[in-house]
């Protein structure tokens, strides 16, 4: 089951695990953010037993029986890590062969032989874009950490001038442009024209990426200077091999799940017949899932063989790509976990029953439940999702172009600040090997950026077309 059905059956069956006001429910969150913080900055705690407990808080404020807030956390970290844990796990060792085979110093030395200089941060913001179309944010992730990090390392760039438009461009593609399964849920909620939004997703995010990503990696690289993390960086391995893989090869193997996932989304816009043959087929191998034990299949062969590794050596690849994501794992599960907590305690619908009685335009309304919804549970699927079902029946009396900005604004307001609730932050942290404070004043501000700029673009697109 892929995170995004995981998401939507969770938020969609479980019933609050608690009768709790919404002025308590309000105190509840803050808590359980505010000791999630505390115990991380202050304490130096593990960030997967602050998330533990932080769970714990949020229900106990909340009113919520000890039992039932225990079961939301380890439902919801269940979920979390059945949705995106061995998608981690398989781009992780993707990762780790194309750094042991020398694919990924051969991507890097073409990429910093053909845009060096000022035209890198544009490079890796392009890049990223094309591979984060189809993917889940977190396998766009792992795919392009060892690029990010070579580049940053060997061309002697701050982390943050490569890794934010890196970010940007995957963070831009996850909101606003179908076939990415938010932008498609939305779509369907308020019956948009799937071509419609396309084009016009398309051109609010040009400039959204432009501004979020390559500008905005100016300043992040001056508010946080940290070098590339040792132990998440690949080692350069090219000395010790007679020979490397191709640049071709290597660029094959690595887009090779991006063709996948965007053949299979193609598939399910052109033929939508979930009976026909050609559309199960590509529903199987388009899978994330599929896609990446593909890649890593193939990988064997184009990266390893072609470095002349043997069965042991690979064997130990994979063991080595597999042990620095524990951690990582068990972080972005309790994240899922404290954003189980906090759907199961009656947070989001608190959110949408407060927004009702809101009077303002229809696109900006959509664009602030979004961020709401967004901002108490982590989750920019759950903020999507519930949104769209708000908002819907505005879409009524909307022209076609409407419909679609409609959707982009809660595709806008559904990335906003991204924080401690968002198994998206840790997944940024722990990779670029920040601390909770320096990813807020990347990342999160990034994210803002990008919801504040694509949110911005759409009203002004409502008032000219």
């Amino acid at each position: 089951m892929t995170r995004l059905s995981v998401e939507m059956l969770a938020a969609d069956t479980v019933q609050p695990i608690t009768s709790a006001g919404h002025a308590q429910l309000g105190i509840a969150v803050l808590a359980g953010i505010a000791v999630i913080v505390l115990l991380i900055t202050k304490f130096k705690l593990h960030a997967f037993l602050a998330l533990t407990i932080g769970s714990l808080v949020l229900g106990a404020v909340a009113g919520a029986p000890l039992d039932k807030a225990i079961t939301s956390f380890t439902t919801g970290l269940g979920a979390t890590v059945a949705g995106v844990g061995v998608l981690i796990a398989l781009g992780a060792i993707l990762g780790k062969l194309l750094a042991d085979s020398g694919g990924a110093d051969q991507i890097v030395d073409t990429i910093l032989a053909k845009a060096g200089g000022r035209a890198m941060p544009w490079a890796m913001v392009l890049i990223a874009s094309v591979v984060g179309l189809p993917l889940f944010f977190e396998v766009g992730i792992v795919l392009l950490i060892p690029v990010v990090l070579l580049v940053a390392k060997r061309g002697n760039y701050s982390l943050m001038r490569i890794g934010i438009p890196a970010l940007a461009g995957l963070s831009v593609m996850h909101g606003l442009i179908p076939p990415h399964p938010g932008p498609l849920v939305a779509i369907d909620a308020v019956g948009a024209n799937l071509g419609v939004t396309l084009a016009l997703g398309i051109v609010v995010a040009i400039p959204t990426v432009i501004i979020a990503g390559p500008v905005f990696s100016r300043f992040a690289a001056r508010w946080v200077d940290v070098p590339a993390p040792d132990r998440m960086l690949p080692q350069r391995t090219t000395e010790e091999l007679e020979r490397r893989p191709g640049f071709g090869a290597t660029l094959a193997t690595m887009l090779l799940p991006v063709v996948l996932m965007l053949a299979k989304a193609l598939v399910d816009i052109v033929v939508d017949d979930p009976t026909d043959m050609t559309q199960r087929v590509f529903d199987v191998v388009g899978s994330p899932l599929i896609a990446l034990l593909a890649a890593v299949i193939v990988g064997f062969f184009t990266l390893g063989r072609a470095a002349g590794f043997g069965k042991d050596r690979l064997q130990q690849t994979v063991d080595r790509g597999l042990m620095p994501i524990a951690g990582i794992l068990l972080i972005v599960g309790a994240g899922g976990g404290f954003k189980q907590t906090l759907i199961d305690c009656g947070v989001g619908q608190m959110i949408l029953d407060i927004s009702k009685d809101w009077s303002i335009p229809a696109l900006l309304l959509a664009w602030l439940i979004a961020v709401a919804i967004r901002l108490a549970t982590g989750s920019a699927t759950v903020a999507t999702i519930s949104a769209a079902g708000l908002v819907a029946p505005l879409a009524a009396d909307m022209s076609t172009t409407h419909t679609a900005l409609l959707v982009l604004a809660i595709g806008a307001g559904s990335l906003f600040f991204s924080q401690v609730n968002d198994a998206g932050f840790w997944l940024v942290k722990e990779y670029f090997g920040l601390s909770v404070g320096q990813t807020v004043k990347t990342w999160s501000v990034m994210e803002t950026i990008i919801s504040v700029v694509a949110g911005g673009l759409v009203l002004l697109l409502s008032l000219v077309i």
